[in-house]
């Protein structure tokens, strides 16, 4: 017994937001930053040392708290002033032992206030060479570090689907040109995997739509015959009916294969107008499911290929029709401008979609509730094509479950 295909995994979530606003430079903890605190904590601690080194060895080469050099022993009608010692000025009111101990404290005075002095003026001296230091490391991390910041800004760049940026670091032979070298080397050989891939994709599906495009002209011929019989007809529109899902097929092929490349000539194109053309396009249908249209389209004008846009808007519409409930279904199908960027907002009635689907409902030929083959709402590409052509604009598409049932998809594009 066959047994069915496990379905792929959905990617991981991103842990990062990218609607979040970042943080300041100068609050995050950057490695410059932190190599700025090493550089400065290190030649600050080395200061302090050596600035207690050289107070203890000034005090000992003061000899201080020692007897003092010289004292008077014998000595008539001495007469001594001094400024900074008022205690000795009136020397013949005193005896020789008084006036030798005011002498010695005197001295041990000056030397206390040199060394006060002294280490006043280092500390002082230390604060400036301190800052100095911190200024100095500050601008050698961020000269040592500046490779990565170019690494970094190519990561972004390739992020974006722009495999063909490349590092090409110039400078000394050391590990991170040998960083960069590397990941110049995994970024060549990604870009020729996906070339080589949107190249068999794109030569499969063109090559595919020669033997469809006449398998559908012969059975329409044969369908166009007044005198085929009855099991002839049907088997007719049955190979027809096929044959125009396996178009479909092959046309998003070559729609994903695409829009998964950057968009390089971009032009103004209204958002609202592309969403009004996707709903007229659908209100047939729309009408057919007894599903109302409504909501309001505010003009918005992005830079972006107006074809692809009209896809998006157009997947999603149909999605939000072919997937929803049997009597009295709305979707709603809103254009606006939020936080500095071009919003298109389509939510439906419908079914009730466990949040866990939610990923997997962006990975080809993935529907709600496992259905694979034998669906008539599509060939399960709509959504991929739709992630494809929003990544490919800069943007991003979400989708959150509606309380109630139904999805609430938001796509957001640069203005």
């Amino acid at each position: 017994m066959a047994t069915t295909p496990v379905p792929p995994k959905a990617p991981p979530k991103p842990t990062w937001d990218p609607r979040k606003p970042q943080q300041l430079p100068w609050l995050r903890p950057t490695i410059r930053i932190r190599l700025t605190l090493l550089y400065g904590g290190m030649f600050l601690i080395a200061g302090i040392l050596l600035l207690s080194i050289i107070y203890l060895l000034a005090a000992q080469a003061l000899n201080t708290g020692n007897e003092p050099l010289f004292k008077i022993v014998d000595g008539n009608a001495i007469k001594v002033t001094s400024d900074n010692c008022p205690a000795v000025n009136n020397a013949t009111d005193l005896s020789l032992d008084t006036f030798n101990q005011a002498i010695s404290a005197c001295i041990d005075g000056q030397r206390q206030v040199a060394l006060d002095n002294l280490l006043s003026r280092s500390l002082l001296a230390l604060l400036g060479l301190a800052i100095i230091a911190f200024a100095f490391g500050y601008a050698m991390a961020g000269r040592v570090l500046s490779p990565l910041g170019r690494i970094t800004r190519t990561a972004r760049a390739v992020a974006g689907s722009d495999l063909s940026r490349r590092i090409e670091l110039d400078g000394p032979d050391d590990e991170l040109k040998e960083l960069a070298d590397t990941f110049d080397e995994m970024l060549e050989r990604l870009q020729r995997a996906f070339t080589a891939q949107q190249r068999f994709v794109g030569n499969a599906s063109h090559e595919l739509r020669t033997p469809l495009a006449i398998n559908r002209t012969l059975l329409e011929v044969h369908l166009s015959d007044p005198g085929a019989p009855p099991e002839l007809q049907q088997l007719g529109k049955t190979l027809l009916a096929t044959n125009e899902r396996s178009e479909q097929l092959v046309e998003g092929l070559l729609l994903l294969a695409r829009s998964d490349n950057q968009i390089i000539e971009r032009k103004p194109v209204d958002l609202a107008e592309v969403a009004e053309h996707a709903v007229d396009q659908v209100h047939a249908e729309a009408e057919a499911k007894g599903v109302v249209f409504r909501g309001k389209r505010d003009p918005v004008v992005v830079q972006g290929n107006g074809v692809l846009l009209e896809r998006i808007a157009l997947n999603l519409v149909q999605n939000a029709v072919r997937y929803n409930v049997p009597e009295d279904g709305w979707v709603e199908v809103t254009t606006e401008v939020q936080h500095g960027q071009a919003v298109l907002i389509v939510s439906n009635t419908g079914p009730v979609v466990p949040a866990y689907e939610i990923d997997n409902l962006f990975e080809p030929f993935r529907r709600l509730r496992t259905e694979r083959t034998g669906s008539d709402k599509g060939v399960g590409l709509g959504l991929s094509i739709a992630r494809s052509v929003a990544r490919a604009h800069g943007g991003h598409i979400s989708a959150v479950p509606r309380e109630g049932g139904g999805l609430v998809m938001r796509v957001a594009l640069s203005i």
